[in-house]
């Protein structure tokens, strides 16, 4: 079987070119974390293996840089806590087997320098906190004036707040090939007026949630492409503030709403993108910018984004 992706050349012409299905996966981070400096992660540091919620713990908390392997499914005590992960780690699921149960991962102001990778992070919702989920704040991971992390081929699913909080100028982020799903909140970006960030958010999964698919405010340069939202109950991809904000060769089924701007101030361009089987607003506005212009990518075809995610988003068994 046969794919097309497409590939930037010198006079902004698209050029599709046919590569096989086959995968690899580098362990560098691509998108706006790989710019300004990069992102390393624990790669400075010695590398250790973990199996018990504990053992995490007192590694991601830890000074100095350091790649821990989790190889098993590990639960979060006390139900819901987010481990405040230290600044220069690598937290990475082994093959298909890392997961975190009844919890998350916090970075606080300015943590940077964090890989969280092909992890399963699940299950801590409330039922006395339906539907809102405002009064337990279980997020799967949440990012408060953070720099340089890159969050790829995870599976976050079932949390109580949301899935993804990036927050209060977290910047040079990029989240790639995860799966996001059954929930209320997905990812949510923001709480600020400051128009400083720069995001990454490309090939992932976002199913069966209801709001913030993103949510993306006052974000001075968001990037989102080849993305699949699909059962999407509220809205898709929302431009908010004076957020400028690019998406490409994305697939939208079964969406409310699929992509707009809020306000005049919000810049949303869209190219390339499927919408099937959706109501609502399709939406575009203002100036926004060339993701080109500060790194290199590579578009795949809308169509096949789908089955494409459907089998390599998400852990997988040749990473860790």
């Amino acid at each position: 079987m046969i794919q097309e992706t497409c590939t930037a050349n010198t006079n902004k012409q698209w050029a599709f070119r046919p590569v096989s299905t086959g995968r690899t996966w580098s362990d560098r981070a691509d998108g706006f974390a790989s710019t300004g400096g990069g992102t390393t992660g624990g790669a400075a540091g010695p590398t250790v293996t973990v199996t018990d919620f504990a053992g995490l713990v007192k590694y991601a908390t830890a000074d100095g840089p350091y790649t821990i392997r989790v190889a098993a499914a590990v639960t979060a005590a006390p139900y819901g806590y987010e481990i405040p992960v230290k600044s220069n780690k690598t937290v990475v699921g082994v093959g298909t087997s890392g997961e975190i149960v009844h919890g998350g991962f916090f970075l606080a102001a300015g943590t940077h320098n964090v890989i969280l990778r092909n992890l399963t992070i699940r299950d801590a919702q409330m039922a006395d906190d339906d539907p809102d989920d405002k009064v337990y704040d279980y997020d799967g991971i949440q990012m408060d004036t953070a720099d340089h992390v890159w969050i790829d081929h995870n599976r976050i699913e079932r949390m109580n707040d949301g899935l993804i909080d990036s927050r209060k100028d977290t910047s040079y982020l990029t989240v790639s090939w995860n799966v996001m799903g059954e929930e209320n909140k997905a990812f949510g970006i923001g709480w600020t007026d400051n128009v400083t960030a720069r995001i990454t958010i490309h090939h992932n999964w976002i199913h069966d949630t209801n709001q913030r698919n993103p949510s993306v405010d006052n974000v001075a340069y968001a990037h989102l492409y080849n993305n699949y939202l699909q059962n999407v109950g509220s809205y898709g991809n929302l431009s908010r503030g004076a957020s400028r904000t690019v998406i490409e060769n994305s697939y939208y089924d079964h969406v409310n709403n699929p992509y707009y701007n809020d306000t005049s101030a919000a810049a949303l361009s869209q190219s390339g993108s499927i919408v099937v089987d959706s109501t609502g607003k399709q939406q575009t506005n203002g100036t926004t910018f060339d993701p080109s212009s500060f790194y290199p990518y590579t578009l795949d075809q809308a169509k096949d984004v789908p089955a494409l995610l459907a089998q390599y988003a998400g852990p997988q068994s040749t990473i860790g």
